[in-house]
């Protein structure tokens, strides 16, 4: 069954967030497109995924010790209400992002990278064996929808500073998503519609938006 899972990082929850904007117009042109299909949203912000902590290390090490353990077999390796705790958080991003066709991940860039909120659902969706075999996610699609508050496309003197876009490539390609199955979608500039002393780039700014939504568009629809 086709399905979307959708994610946000954004800490802004006002309605100012351009990648909440962003991800919600594709969510909404892809269920129109795929009427019936399953759709999966988490808000990574209003409902955080807990950080790492003792009992998750504890119970990812039992299960490497064991060798290669599949999901269902994780329950029967837990020892204690904190591991089996854990567990129970863990288990059902990992089912989630199994079951999807597609990943929507809004990813704005905070200081250069990936907010905390979306690199803990990260860390956690990735428990020892969830994704044992290379190409384990091959044949799903993933859109990262990112903004950013300057620019950083190809060419410009921030370019090297982008640590989202080789992060998020280098992890979903380790699971096998590559090509044209991983794509990213930038709007750019956006701290030029608030800041005064970078006014001559809100007309960058602004079509940076509109090429984004249309892509958006574009990607959500196929």
């Amino acid at each position: 069954m086709t399905s979307l899972l959708h994610l946000d990082s954004s800490a802004d929850c006002s309605g100012g967030s351009l990648s909440r904007e962003l991800t919600a117009l594709f969510a909404a042109t892809w269920r129109e497109r795929h009427e019936g299909g399953g759709y999966r949203y988490r808000d990574l912000v209003a409902d955080p995924v807990p950080p790492l902590d003792n009992a998750y290390c504890a119970l990812g090490r039992r299960v490497e010790r064991h060798g290669s353990v599949p999901p269902e077999r994780v329950a029967a390796l837990a020892e204690g209400a904190a591991e089996r705790a854990a567990w129970e958080l863990t288990r059902p991003l990992i089912s989630e992002l199994r079951a999807a066709t597609t990943v929507l991940i809004g990813a704005p860039m905070y200081n250069f990278t990936v907010a905390a909120s979306l690199k803990a659902w990260i860390d956690r969706v990735t428990f020892p064996g969830a994704f044992e075999g290379a190409g384990l996610l091959s044949g799903k699609r993933v859109v990262v929808i990112s903004t950013r508050g300057g620019g950083y496309g190809p060419g410009t003197p921030q370019e090297a500073n982008d640590f989202v876009t080789p992060y998020l490539r280098g992890y979903f390609g380790r699971l096998g998503v590559t090509g044209d199955d991983l794509r990213f979608v930038c709007a750019e500039l956006t701290l030029a519609e608030l800041a005064p002393h970078l006014a001559s780039l809100r007309p960058a700014a602004a079509r940076s938006r509109e090429a984004a939504r249309t892509e958006v568009t574009a990607l959500a629809a196929r």
